[in-house]
């Protein structure tokens, strides 16, 4: 019974998701302390490492929970999402307001672990999180919200391994802002008919599929570009730019799987792709960081 209701709750969250921002928080923590020569020897300590991802993973669960407990009514009405817990009632509303404080708890003691900086700036982060949950009742560019909630782990991490913010790394948030929020514009083309029932805003809803999808293309463009300037700004040695031609490719393969007239391959995309990225990304950054001459 336990074991079912520890599945039902990582359903609820998504927690396999995680792999999207986590690895671009882990990048920022390796570049923060390559560049700036914080022990051991210019990499970030075991602990450190384990409290930006009790730090990640708490956030990122009191988000989507709130997404589901702000979202509760739309998830009830809308067909593809009126299996989830809280809407069928595997969990209750009490207990996700619960967890949703538990995860809080624990994002503010990783926060408080790492150091004072990063403490006081938790609220703000907690705030911009639980933000988006609403942004779609009033904004067709919710999906960038979603982005930037996402977007801010790189620097969050170089806060947490310095005690400061190097601007450069605000271009790495801008990355994942337009990474996140154009793979969103791409699975929210599922919900066009929803939206329009429901009164919800949304970019395929505003300019139709077929727009939305250039518009999701050319927010990728953008995020190689940015990435390109990244690498430029900070003089990343090879494997960096051999990461940004993956990324491209890939990026490239998730597009050539959807198509306006036929979203079937939808989740192939926003999924397997979408992880394969994140991942490979934090593999070819963390190579460059290992040989890169500060």
């Amino acid at each position: 019974m336990k074991t079912t209701r520890i599945r039902t709750v990582l359903e609820m969250i998504k927690f396999e998701h995680s792999v999207f921002a986590l690895p671009f928080a882990l990048t920022g923590a390796l570049l923060a302390a390559r560049a700036t020569h914080q022990p051991p020897r210019g990499w970030p300590s075991v602990r450190q490492i384990f409290w930006i991802i009790v730090a990640m993973v708490a956030a990122r669960s009191a988000a989507m929970t709130m997404n589901r407990i702000a979202d509760l009514r739309y998830d009830r009405e809308n067909p593809r999402t009126k299996q989830r817990a809280l809407a069928t009632g595997a969990l209750t509303l009490q207990f996700a307001w619960f967890f949703t404080l538990a995860a809080v708890t624990a994002f503010l003691l990783a926060a408080w672990q790492l150091n004072s900086l990063a403490l006081k700036l938790a609220p703000l982060a907690i705030a911009i999180l639980f933000f988006y949950s609403f942004t779609k009742r009033f904004t067709n560019w919710s999906h960038l919200f979603l982005g930037f909630a996402l977007g801010i782990s790189p620097a969050a991490a170089w806060i947490a391994i310095t005690g400061g913010l190097d601007w450069r790394m605000l271009i790495l948030c801008a990355a994942v802002t337009l990474w996140v929020g154009g793979f969103d514009v791409l699975y929210a083309c599922q919900d066009v008919d929803y939206d329009q029932h429901a009164g919800l805003f949304s970019v395929p809803k505003k300019f139709g599929i077929a727009n939305a999808l250039v518009i999701a293309r050319g927010m990728h463009i953008g995020v190689i570009a940015l990435l390109a300037w990244l690498a430029f700004s900070l003089g990343l040695p090879w494997p960096a730019w051999a990461g940004i031609a993956v990324v491209a490719s890939l990026l490239a393969y998730e597009h050539s799987l959807v198509k306006a007239d036929d979203l079937s391959k939808l989740d192939a995309a926003f999924f397997t792709v979408n992880g394969y990225i994140s991942m490979l990304f934090l593999l070819f950054w963390g190579a460059a960081a290992a040989v890169w001459r500060v």
